[in-house]
C-alpha cells in the first residue's frame, strides 16, 4: 500500500478531507502509512474517503465534524485519540468557499463565516491537539492559507482576511511550541478543486488563464502535487522547519497575475 512508509503508524488528522485538496492529502497520507481521521462536514464525502482509504489498507475513521463548531471539533480530536490511541498530525485543511463578491458587497455575516470556519476552527484544533502532540513526544501541524493574502485577490476580501490570521497564528504557535517539539507550517497552494469548477461553470476561461500565469503551465493535482509537501512537513525531513509559509502554486506567487473579473470595468468612486 506505501509508497515509502515515511509516515508508518503515525496518525494524522485532516480537516475538510471529503474532496479536492483535503481528500488528495487524505489518501496521501495513507500512502505514506498513516492512519487517518477524515474529518469532514459533508456526511457522503466523508463517507467515501474513509472507504477509498480503507481500499488502500490504510486504517481510516470519518468524523461528521462542523469546525466552526466549538463542542464538534473536540469530538472530533477525542474520536481520533479513542480510535487510533493519539494523535500525530494534524493539517487544518477546511475551507468555507467565499461567495464572489465585491468587496463593498459583502456582509458582516459573510466575514464572520469565514473567520468562524478559518480562525476559529484552526485555532480550536491546534489548541485541542497539543496535549497529545505531547504526550507522543512533538508532532506536526501543517495549516492552509492562500496566495489570496498576498495578491489581494478580487471577490475574496473576506476570505483573504481569515487566511491571513492563519498564516499568523501559524508563526506564533511556531514561536510558542518549539519548546514541545512540535512544528507549525503554512501551506498556500493552487490547485484543481471542485470550488475551482465551479468557477470555471461561471467564467469558463478562467481554467486556461490560470494555467497560463505561473512558470509552471498548469494547475496543482490535491494528492500528485500538493500532498506530496504535506507529506514532508509532515515526516522527520522536515523537523526543523517551522513558522514557514510555503507556496506550492507552480510559481503562481511569482507571476501574480490579475484576476479581475472581465465583466468588471474601471470606474470612478462611488
Amino acid at each position: 500500500m506505501t509508497d515509502f512508509g515515511l509516515l508508518r503508524d503515525k496518525v494524522a488528522l485532516v480537516t475538510g478531507a471529503g474532496k479536492g485538496i483535503g481528500r488528495g492529502i487524505a489518501r496521501r497520507l495513507a500512502r505514506e502509512g498513516a492512519k487517518v481521521a477524515i474529518v469532514e462536514i459533508d456526511r457522503d464525502n466523508g463517507a467515501a474517503v474513509e472507504a477509498e482509504l480503507r481500499e488502500l489498507g490504510a486504517d481510516a475513521l470519518f468524523i461528521e465534524t462542523n469546525v466552526a463548531v466549538k463542542a464538534q471539533v473536540q469530538h472530533a480530536v477525542d474520536e481520533t485519540v479513542r480510535n487510533f490511541g493519539g494523535i500525530d498530525i494534524l493539517v487544518n485543511n477546511a475551507i468555507k468557499p467565499p461567495r464572489q463578491e465585491l468587496m463593498e458587497d459583502k456582509t458582516d455575516q459573510m466575514l464572520t463565516e469565514q473567520i468562524d470556519v478559518g480562525i476559529w476552527g484552526t485555532w480550536w484544533f491546534m489548541q485541542m491537539v497539543r496535549p497529545h502532540l505531547c504526550q507522543r513526544g512533538g508532532g506536526r501541524i501543517i495549516n492552509f492559507s492562500s496566495i489570496d493574502v498576498d495578491t489581494g485577490a478580487w471577490l475574496h476580501a473576506d476570505y483573504a482576511v481569515a487566511k491571513a490570521g492563519i498564516q499568523s497564528l501559524t508563526r506564533s504557535a511556531a514561536m510558542d511550541w518549539g519548546r514541545y517539539n512540535i512544528t507549525v507550517n503554512c501551506i498556500t497552494p493552487t490547485a484543481i478543486t471542485s470550488a475551482f469548477e465551479e468557477m470555471c461553470k461561471k467564467r469558463p476561461e478562467l481554467k486556461e488563464k490560470a494555467e497560463k500565469d505561473r512558470p509552471i503551465p498548469r494547475l496543482g493535482d490535491p494528492e500528485e502535487d500538493i500532498a506530496p509537501i504535506v507529506v514532508m512537513l509532515a515526516s522527520e525531513m522536515a523537523s526543523y522547519v517551522t513558522g514557514a509559509t510555503i507556496p506550492v502554486d507552480g510559481g503562481k506567487h511569482l507571476a501574480r497575475g490579475m484576476n479581475r473579473p472581465d465583466s468588471l470595468l474601471p470606474s470612478r468612486p462611488q
